[in-house]
């Protein structure tokens, strides 16, 4: 018996994994499943999870791999399962200023779209779905499995916090690879996404990945590439896809901090919105129209996720999420009821010219410098704070013109001080050379899995 159990470990052992991984090799299902498994079970520790990671990230993993990390993942914990083909969620890989979530849902649900929004919070220079929303008072984001079914199926819109009984393995590894320099891997970006959205249950996927200076992909090929391993193994679990590339070389809309991306979003459903942010929203929000059976074509998709906005059906339908989650839809009429840091500080142009650069990382980061943002994952979050833009590449502006508002506290003086002067000096660059505005979508593929009748 005891020369079995040997054998069993000699075979399956996390030094013989890892080492064959470091070496270039490919891993069999049954390789990742065991490293999964008993690292989820507290079995294996988190210095050989990190040197599994670290070799995956220097040598990456073949689509097979990937899938079956993904699937490993998203076994880890409990899965949803429903039968509608109009059951459809998005994700987006992230960015400043990324809130198209808060746009796009409720549009989508407005035209016969189930939409199932499991969201996470801010870490790093982005913010988190999830801290946005908590902005209105009283919103709900802590529910069961049970109250997130029930809220979907009789509502068609939910929007909860991460779980634990969701891929509770992704949860594990992503507090490691945040700390070990791993974030970056395609393969390990893929089953964390997938894995997350795949227990959610839906029949179809609306990826959004983002590229440029504020997102994890910084050029073009790198994020295709990561469209191209999202959409296969999307495929490979019969999901109907469309996965978008968008730019993030400047933040997208011009507010950024939790109370003020919310009054966007609700200016934004009124009608009122940034260009970008109006057509990244219902390009996203057509997609989902479109592959959850609710149109024929993606522009006509987009025509109805238009027409939803100008109704105010869509608004509607925000108000209905606040509601059912117990928050305050008041806050749709009164912005006074969202907790606005009260001191404005406005940043004015020292010279005319054609704006060239607004760097969106460093205005994350900095946001997060102003509390409006985690820099360990126990700190509390500043709804109020932030920065509203009035500037886009490619504007033009003049001499004394405003470039930007920050919103802050009274005992942060001095922290306004330095983010003016590093504003000026290396956030934005403003010259007398002329710049087209950079395309907010850049490439848009359409793929069917068995959803799709």
């Amino acid at each position: 018996m005891k020369e079995k159990i040997t054998k069993k470990t000699d075979t399956l052992s996390p030094y013989l994994i890892i080492s064959k991984k470091r070496d270039g090799e490919e891993l069999t299902n049954d390789e990742i499943n065991f490293f999964i498994n008993e690292y989820t079970l507290d079995n294996i520790p988190d210095y050989q999870m990190s040197s599994l990671l670290m070799a995956i990230f220097l040598n990456g993993m073949s689509t097979s791999e990937t899938n079956a990390l993904t699937k490993s993942m998203l076994n880890s914990g409990s899965i949803l399962n429903f039968d509608e083909r109009s059951v459809v969620d998005k994700h987006s890989t992230g960015g400043v200023g990324d809130k198209t979530s808060f746009i796009l849902a409720p549009i989508a649900a407005a035209c016969g779209i189930k939409v199932p929004m499991i969201s996470g919070r801010g870490l790093g220079h982005t913010g988190g779905t999830t801290d946005k929303i908590e902005s209105i008072k009283n919103f709900n984001t802590s529910l069961t499995l049970d109250q997130f079914q029930d809220y979907l199926i009789n509502n068609g819109i939910v929007l909860m916090g991460q779980t634990n009984e969701i891929a509770p393995a992704d949860k594990k590894i992503y507090a490691l690879r945040d700390v070990t320099a791993t974030v970056e891997s395609i393969s390990l970006i893929t089953a964390s996404i997938m894995s997350k959205k795949l227990a959610e249950g839906p029949k179809g996927l609306v990826l959004d990945i983002k590229v440029g200076r504020g997102a994890f992909m910084k050029d073009l090929p790198k994020a295709q590439s990561l469209a191209t391993s999202l959409r296969n193994t999307g495929l490979e679990f019969k999901k109907n896809m469309m996965t978008t590339i968008s730019d993030m070389s400047q933040p997208t809309g011009f507010a950024i901090g939790h109370s003020l991306e919310i009054i966007e979003c609700i200016e934004t459903l009124k009608g009122n919105g940034p260009k970008d942010l109006i057509e990244i929203s219902l390009h996203l929000a057509g997609g989902m129209i479109f592959i959850g059976g609710k149109s024929n074509s993606l522009e006509e998709g987009i025509e109805k996720a238009r027409e939803a906005v100008n109704s105010g059906k869509a608004l509607d339908k925000f108000k209905e999420l606040i509601e059912n989650q117990g928050g305050d839809s008041e806050v749709i009429n009164n912005y006074n009821l969202l907790p606005v840091a009260k001191v404005k500080t406005l940043i004015k142009s020292p010279i005319s010219g054609y704006v060239q650069e607004v760097i969106p990382d460093l205005l994350g980061l900095e946001c997060v410098k102003l509390g409006g943002g985690r820099k360990q994952k126990t700190d509390l979050i500043d709804h109020g704070v932030g920065f509203v833009l009035n500037i886009k590449i490619g504007q033009q502006v003049e001499e004394g013109s405003t470039l930007i508002t920050v919103f802050s506290n009274k005992n942060q003086i001095d922290e306004v001080d330095k983010f003016k002067k590093l504003f000026l000096e290396n956030i934005v660059k403003i010259s007398k050379d002329k710049i087209n505005t950079p395309k907010i979508i850049i490439e848009t593929q359409i793929d069917w899995g068995t959803g799709n009748v």
